[in-house]
């Protein structure tokens, strides 16, 4: 593995006795009083050793290491990562919104609580439901939170001891069964037919008294418009359970079909992916809840709410317009405070920037643009299913099998052209997928650079298959071994 000077650790730039500032005695910061003895720390805190120019040039070097959309094409499947649109980014860090305090009381938050309010409202418009609950800090607290919901309904009707089972097919994001089983319900697989869709016929039997819900992502994992929604919504209402909608792959769908018009009844949504926000590394997320009417008493506390008009029926007050209620029917909360509001700004601003006519020609633009990169590559790449996908496509590998190049290997060569890799491995319905969401905020001109890319690594894959296999070559860590790395882990610097 080779690591080049500028991409040591800080530690080891460290020399005994260099400073690039000295604090005065006058100036050091005092202890606050009362800290238990017990709590302090006895030894002084071992800190590297360094000069100004050394710190700067060693963290300006170091980030440019990192990749992101705003430093390149950022193809993941799955978790649309499209660019952020700057103004999104000053919005979220207004004064007015950046300098807030989670505890400030509702008449001196009317702004921010507007826009609260404002976004649950866009949101029910935007997927057909009819309330919204912001609460959640991520799209996989979110899919708890949606079952929660669907386990306090049951739970409402007397049946929520019986009703254990969760039924998700055998192409749904990982997160699906995870939540499932975090909310102490029963996994059920149910398989895909050779196009990539639920098969009806291998549902039925699964449905009976003791489902609790289904779970569908659509366009599915393989970008596939599930046109059976209808007939499974059915089958699933008539077996007593609810249809729940994973968002993830919403982009597409924006202005062109809502869920709950095709007979979901709870849903969540990932703003960081769909209504822009940088993500990965952890954070920071987003994952609202939508549920249809009837539902909505169980959505998690607390609620921010409008009112016209006092509960003695006077006139309210425009300062004390918007406020915030905890129902009794709720089924608890999920969040010390109304989510991640930095989140929740951006999203707005995304939605009102675009308007209605913008949203929808954005999941236009993500489906021709996923389009037009499988049309250009399935030549030399394996497209495994045949037909109209949307905003992301999933290729087996290259097509000539006989090299010995891998999906893997594939991802890694990217590197060395620049991009960021695509989801690989993923879905588990192929044995060398490879997911690609382009989104539509990608020009013709980065597409088409993409599939240069792409095409060339076919070409060494077929000529020089050794050059794709060892690599990357061009990067500050070249090939780690994966399987060490994550048995034994290096974590700190004194383990190197």
């Amino acid at each position: 593995m080779n690591r080049k000077v500028y991409g040591k650790l800080i530690f080891e730039l460290s020399r005994k006795g260099r400073r690039g500032f000295r604090i005065h005695a006058a100036g050091q910061a005092q202890l606050p009083a009362g800290i238990p003895a017990n709590l302090l720390r006895q030894e002084p805190l071992e800190l590297p050793e360094t000069d100004e120019p050394t710190v700067v040039r060693h963290y300006t070097n170091m980030s440019t290491n990192n990749f992101g959309v705003d430093t390149g094409f950022y193809p993941l499947g799955s978790c649309t990562m499209k660019y952020n649109p700057k103004i999104n980014d000053e919005m979220a860090a207004h004064s007015v919104f950046a300098g807030l305090h989670p505890s400030t009381p509702t008449y001196a938050a009317q702004g921010a609580l507007e826009l609260y309010w404002t976004l649950q409202k866009a949101l029910c418009e935007i997927g057909g439901m009819e309330e919204f609950t912001l609460n959640p800090f991520a799209g996989a607290q979110g899919e708890l939170t949606g079952l929660m919901v669907i386990r306090a309904w049951h739970f409402s009707r007397g049946e929520g001891e019986k009703r254990r089972k969760v039924i998700v097919p055998d192409s749904a994001h990982g997160t699906n069964p995870a939540s499932a089983a975090v909310c102490g319900l029963e996994v059920v697989e149910v398989k895909s037919r050779e196009d990539g869709t639920v098969d009806v016929a291998d549902l039925v039997p699964l449905l009976d008294d003791t489902v609790a819900a289904m779970m569908l992502t659509n366009p599915n994992t393989l970008g596939i418009f599930e046109k059976n929604i209808p007939e499974i919504a059915r089958l699933v209402h008539e077996a007593g359970a609810l249809l729940y909608y994973d968002g993830a792959n919403l982009n597409p769908m924006l202005g062109v079909a809502r869920p709950g018009d095709m007979g979901f009844d709870v849903m969540h949504i990932n703003l960081h992916k769909t209504f822009s926000t940088p993500h990965g590394g952890g954070g920071p997320g987003a994952g609202p809840v939508g549920v249809r009417k009837g539902l909505e008493k169980f959505l998690p506390n607390p609620r921010v709410v409008k009112r016209s008009v006092t509960p003695d029926g006077f006139p309210v007050d425009k300062n004390r317009r918007y406020g915030i209620e905890y129902s009794p029917s709720a089924l608890g909360s999920v969040s010390a405070t109304l989510g991640n509001f930095a989140v929740q700004a951006r999203a707005l601003a995304y939605i009102l920037s675009f308007g209605s006519e913008g949203l929808m020609e954005a999941g236009k633009l993500a489906t021709l643009n996923a389009t037009y990169i499988k049309d250009s590559l399935k030549d030399v790449y394996l497209l495994p299913i045949e037909g109209l996908s949307k905003h992301e496509f999933v290729f087996d590998g290259l097509k000539d099998k006989s090299t010995g190049v891998t999906t893997l290997n594939i991802a890694k060569r990217l590197l060395d052209h620049g991009y960021h890799a695509p989801t690989i491995y993923f879905p588990l319905l192929f044995h060398e997928s490879l997911m690609i969401e382009p989104t539509e905020t990608e020009s013709r001109e980065t597409l088409d650079e993409f599939i240069g890319a792409m095409r060339e690594i076919a070409r060494e894959a077929a000529e020089d298959p050794e050059t794709v296999k060892t690599a990357p070559h061009l990067t500050p860590v070249t090939r780690p071994d994966d399987t060490a790395a994550a048995l034994n882990p290096v974590l700190t610097y004194d383990m190197l």
